[in-house]
């Protein structure tokens, strides 16, 4: 698609470019989470819960975006990285109109599932892109961009949640409509974006037949060093997940429950995005310096702190919504999530990199769905939110386990070199020159194949 003449994009401004992503990721979640009430007084009134709860299982926080990243991740490795960028925005503002302009329940329904879609299509690409051309001692500084948009969404959403809430569902429409504009101003911008060299070394350089998603997924699945690195990507991701998630959708809910009025509860909210964006830029300057074990190994450990804090402490008390907010907030810089990001692209080869990450994010976003059909649910029983805390909190536990047990050894490294080292050779031959690819093989200790080091 040309769009006219773009100022060519390179460094951080690429990955400012890239990162907005997840800023509408994050966005849309928090838009949903804070218009629910909304909605329901609308189009659903007298709800128990499952109607609000399909919602949110079908949107960008679950379901719509598994299903899009399945599909969108396969597609970005056969197709280009550029080629997500030149349509996943455009969808992503048709599902906000939907939203916007809703005047009832299944056209609220499809929006979100539109908005879902889209998000799960770019977020792996943006990982993706921004991992091949980041230097590789500060590719987890680039990707961790990623993490602080995603963090100024809720910032910014809870905000503004708090500023229209006297309008009422006329607020809630007003934020869907200001991240159209953003998606639409985004998708724009984006047009000055090159393709991934690596991505066009992969398949051969510029004109070249890319593999059929069909032999992509095959190679995936035919090596063990993919399939290890599968498992624990998603196991780490997944788990932690399920605390995120749930604290990103239902937060408002669960300060609803412990007695706090919508503005306060927005505003709260609005607190603990702050303190997480401090700690993202914290973890931006530490993730190429700190060892990734031991990082990972803290941010785990906080977050099970906050959690233990929300469930086991007085329930109408400031001091326990404000100890986690402190303590969640600060877990959110090093958190699953965060080295997730930098480790996905890492482990994978250049010809199915996004189509790893795709599976991975259907995986944590289906388990995301699942579980928000019945947390409301279980949320509004008696001691509901105990019930759902220890759930939540065993959660983290293994997440915090695994990550921390088989964190891999890539920090710095090329990723021509960390692939050498996993495959024992590299994958994506086809435009490499073989001197290179020779030296390369030679230079490096092929004795290590698998995540654990």
């Amino acid at each position: 698609m040309n769009v006219g003449n773009h100022k060519r994009l390179t460094g951080w401004k690429a990955t400012a470019a890239v990162s907005m992503s997840n800023y509408i990721d994050s966005g849309s979640i928090i838009a949903i989470a804070t218009s629910l009430g909304f909605w329901g007084a609308k189009y659903f009134p007298g709800d128990d819960g499952t109607v609000a709860g399909l919602l949110a299982a079908f949107s960008s926080n679950a379901f719509g975006a598994a299903i899009g990243a399945l599909i969108g991740g396969p597609l970005c490795d056969k197709y280009g990285r550029k080629f997500i960028y030149t349509y996943d925005l455009l969808l992503y503002a048709l599902g906000g109109l939907l939203v916007t302009f809703t005047l009832n329940l299944p056209m609220l329904f499809i929006g979100f599932v539109v908005i879902g879609l889209a998000v799960g299509a770019s977020v792996p690409a943006g990982w993706t892109y921004i991992a091949e051309f980041a230097p590789p001692d500060r590719r987890g500084r680039h990707v961790g961009a990623t993490q602080l948009a995603w963090s100024f969404g809720p910032f910014i959403g809870f905000g503004l949640a708090a500023a229209l809430s006297p309008l009422g569902l006329l607020g809630s429409r007003i934020i869907f409509a200001h991240l159209v504009v953003i998606a639409l101003v985004t998708w724009w911008i984006r047009q000055g974006l090159d393709e991934s060299k690596a991505w066009q070394d992969s398949k051969g350089g510029r004109g070249a037949k890319a593999p059929s998603m069909w032999t992509a997924f095959r190679g995936l699945f035919s090596r063990r060093a993919n399939i290890t690195a599968l498992l624990f990507l998603a196991a780490i991701y997944t788990f932690w997940n399920q605390a995120a998630s749930q604290n990103g959708i239902f937060l408002p809910t669960i300060l609803g429950h412990m007695g706090w009025g919508t503005l306060a509860s927005d505003l709260f909210s609005m607190l603990t995005w702050g303190i997480v964006i401090i700690a993202t830029a914290v973890y931006m300057l530490l993730v190429d310096r700190v060892s990734y074990r031991w990082h990972f190994f803290i941010g785990g450990v906080l977050a099970i702190a906050s959690w233990a804090v929300l469930v086991f402490g007085p329930s109408t008390a400031a001091a326990t919504a404000f100890g986690y907010a402190l303590l969640w907030g600060l877990s959110s810089g090093p958190s699953a999530q965060a080295f997730y990001s930098v480790w996905s692209p890492e482990l994978f080869a250049t010809p199915y990199r996004a189509g790893a990450q795709g599976i991975v994010f259907f995986v944590v976003r289906l388990a995301s769905g699942l579980i928000s059909l019945v947390f409301p649910v279980i949320l509004a029983q008696q001691n509901g939110l105990l019930k759902d805390g220890l759930i939540l909190i065993g959660f983290l536990l293994a997440s915090t386990l695994i990550g921390t047990i088989w964190a891999p050894k890539t920090q710095g490294k090329p990723l021509e070199e960390i692939e050498i080292e996993r495959y024992g050779e590299i994958v994506s031959t086809r435009a490499i020159d073989a001197e290179l690819h020779d030296e390369l093989v030679s230079a490096t200790d092929t004795s290590t194949t698998s995540t654990k080091e």
